[in-house]
């Protein structure tokens, strides 16, 4: 999809004319059904301006213009593409991004600045950083741009048009030569330099034909793309598989075969509690499958699990991981194999108040993905949903597959890979809550796992501290029952989690438009060492494990020991979306939601109470 698409001669004219934003808004809402923000048409105005500026003192002719040209299975757009060829007559594109700063600041982060942005300062991409992905995604996924004995070449740089040049500037600080040197920023001195690199690529004109080449394009991964993204996956040590999940993988394997020998879909659903390995087997089958020349992708449902996973495998091979509502648009069969992750945090419908009109989907989120692939593979945990509207079960996509017509195979993981191996601690946490009868009703001190309840949040903050300075992975997490405050102007963030003398800040919110150094995203706070400086909630927790977790356990949930039953208040509840679910689902929600903070550890698991009934219960089930 691109909004506008033409030779340099009619976008000129449009531009001069003072019509190329106008012209922009209609295709807008045509296509997105809603109107874009002003701020967005007054920067096609003053950008796209500039650039005209730019294309006629570098005298190109005949060379086509695509702008707001949107890169498949995201959301992200590109500014300006010009195609034609260069003086030996290959056919070639240059994606340009433009940017109206005038000014940036040092950022902590190694890929960001710092400048004004939609009416606050915010930390946001170097302009060569984020040309430079947009890059290596094309380059990657788009056939134009690697099929055939010549495809298309592809350029990319950045241009802003407002910024004046000083070689002291943030904007050339030394972290960024790598990147500026790959993927040029031009800034308002350098009309020259932008005119005659865009005549080097694109001047000898041709746009007409090379146009619908990139138009045309089809989006498959390349085989360097897949097989760079394998090599990284299985570069990663700790992901080794063990009894039946080598099975598992094995099963996966078999069925990617069988898909492309019978031409029938197959689906793979994995059920496995917490600990039982489905992100390991995930992960592994992934690698392999990419390293085997197969379209594999990872999607979830969790920001944080994703963003998270992209930041371990980097930049290019970040391609084959995507979100569970990035597939309303696929085409049938487009994917060879999708291997969905934290399958439970599936939702009803991929659709929301603002998808496109021409991006809204008749079918169900399933549905989307099983059309999609060949073949399907769920990992879930039919206890972890923790949100209305997260309708991910086996029960679900069994019913959906068979709808579908596609053939089903499914698979239990039993062996516990956390908790120190002991199943019986995941049973005695979901016979506690109330979950499941098992046979764990007790607990006995003398398992291998470490579980503790600690008196207060400060000693249990010092324990989780203490294995942290000892080198294993830890964190502080809580249940949802403290306010989620947005950082302060300088970026630091405010101590909501207050228990007694304890005080401490959620992770950071993932709105948040500025951080002060040190302080990670909430996105990657399970990964980031700094994470062990907030309190991390359900939603930046769940996925992931830690050698030891600390866990608050807050008042939305209390055990009435006169009732000899579990109680959901409400009242004590900060998470506004759980709390609109009736009671029934309300009360399931947090016990779930605990399920999955006191199951993190590898090692061990502290935890305190906020109420005393609570604890007192907690403790009479305990050896």
């Amino acid at each position: 999809m691109r909004l506008y698409a033409g030779t340099t001669e009619q976008f000129v004219q449009d531009a001069t004319q003072n019509r190329i934003a106008e012209r922009l808004r209609n295709s807008f809402l045509s296509y997105f059904r809603y109107q874009p923000p002003p701020s967005e048409v007054r920067a096609w105005g003053n950008s796209l301006r500039a650039m005209s500026l730019t294309i006629q003192h570098a005298e190109l002719r005949d060379v086509g213009v695509m702008l707001e040209y949107q890169l498949p299975l995201t959301s992200r757009r590109l500014d300006c593409m010009l195609l034609g060829q260069d003086a030996a007559a290959r056919d070639q594109a240059v994606v340009v991004e433009l940017k109206q700063w005038e000014s940036c600041s040092e950022a902590d982060g190694a890929n960001e600045l710092i400048t004004w942005l939609g009416g606050d300062e915010r930390e946001v991409l170097h302009p060569s950083v984020q040309v430079g992905q947009y890059h290596m995604y094309l380059r990657d996924t788009h056939t134009a741009f690697y099929e055939g004995e010549a495809p298309v070449g592809l350029s990319s740089c950045s241009y802003l048009h407002n910024y004046p040049f000083d070689a002291g500037d943030p904007l050339f600080a030394g972290k960024f030569t790598d990147a500026v040197e790959q993927f040029p920023v031009f800034t308002a001195d350098d009309v020259d330099r932008l005119s005659e690199y865009l005549v080097r690529r694109v001047g000898e004109g041709g746009g007409g034909e090379v146009l619908p080449r990139v138009e045309q394009s089809r989006y498959r991964p390349s085989k360097a793309l897949m097989r760079h993204a394998g090599t990284v996956l299985k570069g990663i040590p700790e992901y080794v598989l063990l009894d039946e999940q080598l099975v598992v993988y094995d099963k996966v394997f078999a069925l990617a075969k069988a898909g492309f020998a019978d031409r029938k879909k197959h689906v793979l659903i994995i059920r496995g509690g917490p600990g039982t390995g489905k992100s390991v087997i995930a992960v592994n089958v992934l690698a392999d499958l990419l390293l085997a020349d197969y379209n594999a992708q990872h999607a979830t449902g969790s920001k944080a699990f994703t963003e998270t996973l992209k930041k371990v495998v980097g930049a290019r091979a970040s391609a084959q991981f995507k979100w569970f509502n990035s597939y309303a648009k696929a085409q049938l069969n487009e994917i060879d194999v999708l291997v969905c992750d934290e399958a439970h945090r599936l939702r009803t419908s991929s659709t929301s108040w603002y998808t496109p009109r021409q991006e809204r989907s008749a079918l169900s989120q399933v549905e989307e993905l099983l059309r999609a692939a060949k073949v399907s593979v769920f990992f879930l945990d039919d206890l972890q949903a923790v949100r209305p509207g997260e309708i991910g079960s086996a029960s679900y996509i069994r019913s959906a597959a068979e709808e579908m017509g596609c053939i089903t195979h499914e698979y239990g993981l039993e062996a516990q890979f956390r908790c120190n191996g002991s199943e019986s601690f995941i049973g005695w946490v979901e016979n506690t809550l109330g979950i499941s009868r098992t046979a764990n009703v007790i607990w006995d001190r003398h398992e291998a796992f470490d579980f503790r309840i600690l008196p207060g949040a400060d000693a249990l903050e010092a324990a989780i501290r203490e294995k942290a300075d000892a080198g294993h992975s830890a964190r502080l997490t809580a249940g949802f029952c403290w306010p989620w405050s947005d950082p302060r102007a300088d970026g630091t963030l405010v101590d909501d989690v207050v228990v007694g003398s304890f005080r401490r800040p959620w992770n950071a919110n993932p709105n948040a438009k500025r951080l002060a150094p040190g302080i990670p995203k909430a996105s990657v706070w399970a990964h980031d060492p700094n994470g062990i400086d907030q309190v991390g909630c359900v939603y930046t927790a769940q996925g992931f494990e830690f050698d030891y977790v600390g866990v608050i356990f807050g008042r939305d949930l209390r055990y009435d020991l006169d009732q000899q039953q579990w109680v959901a208040q409400r009242e004590h509840s900060r998470d506004r979306t759980v709390k609109r679910a009736p009671p029934a689902e309300f009360l399931n929600l947090v016990r779930n939601t605990y399920r999955v903070l006191l199951t993190r550890g590898m090692k061990g698991c502290y935890v305190c109470f906020e109420d005393k009934d609570t604890e007192r219960f907690f403790k009479s089930r305990i050896e």
